[in-house]
């Protein structure tokens, strides 16, 4: 079996919300593009994956996936999945990481398509089930959070994540705000978005953990 082509068709995502997920995002919203990739096989074997968001229009990365990618996986085995995503790799400098995942993504659903299992299995099936969470974009108030988490609650979610404002003063008093709406038992994270110093991130991290918070992510710059 070999991939006879690699293809992206874009689609128009218009209406979205003005939205903010922290400083490295800024706001966005109002029109975006999705795109549907598309590897064919000379088996008759054709799978997909989708590339683009909200704040990331699949436009974006498209050039790159078809001028760089493209070429790295044409006429090759698609189950070597694990040497393709290697030649991906070895051309990053000219593509994106999320071009590169959602060819190995197509790549892992033609494989399943082959098998005639689903993907977890290949994986090795460590679950059959997953918790989900609702989570927060950055919001105007703290009682914004606070009657955001309890409206989630109340429709019965299970765990909720914080992205706050990224002013760790301001922060905190989300944080205690939003533990109070929903009590103890309640399941609830903290997204800081890279936001922090590694002070502040120390003396935030004891606040958190006195309220109960399940994980704190991403409070430092990752590199």
């Amino acid at each position: 079996m070999k991939i006879t082509d690699v293809s992206l068709t874009l689609f128009g995502w218009g209406g979205i919300p003005a939205t903010q997920y922290g400083r490295h995002t800024g706001k966005f919203g109002g029109m975006s593009q999705l795109g549907l990739l598309t590897v064919a096989t000379d088996a008759g074997v054709e799978r997909h994956a989708f590339l683009g968001s909200a704040s990331r229009g699949a436009n974006l990365d498209a050039e790159s996936l078809i001028q760089h990618l493209k070429p790295a996986v044409m006429d090759q085995d698609p189950l070597d999945r694990e040497r393709l995503y290697q030649a991906m790799s070895q051309r990053n400098r000219f593509t994106t990481l999320r071009a590169i995942g959602a060819v190995d993504i197509a790549l892992w659903d033609i494989a399943g398509q082959v098998a005639g299992l689903p993907i977890h299995r290949l994986l090795g099936s460590y679950r059959d089930r997953l918790p989900a969470y609702a989570s927060s974009s950055v919001l105007s108030s703290k009682e914004a959070y606070a009657d955001q988490a309890a409206k989630f609650k109340a429709e019965g979610w299970t765990a909720y994540k914080i992205h706050p404002p990224t002013d760790p003063a301001v922060d905190i008093e989300i944080c205690q705000a939003v533990r109070k709406a929903v009590g103890d038992g309640f399941t609830l994270m903290l997204d800081s978005t890279w936001a922090y110093q590694y002070p502040e991130a120390l003396r935030f991290s004891n606040v958190i953990e006195h309220l109960g918070y399940h994980w704190y992510e991403d409070p430092l710059s990752d590199d």
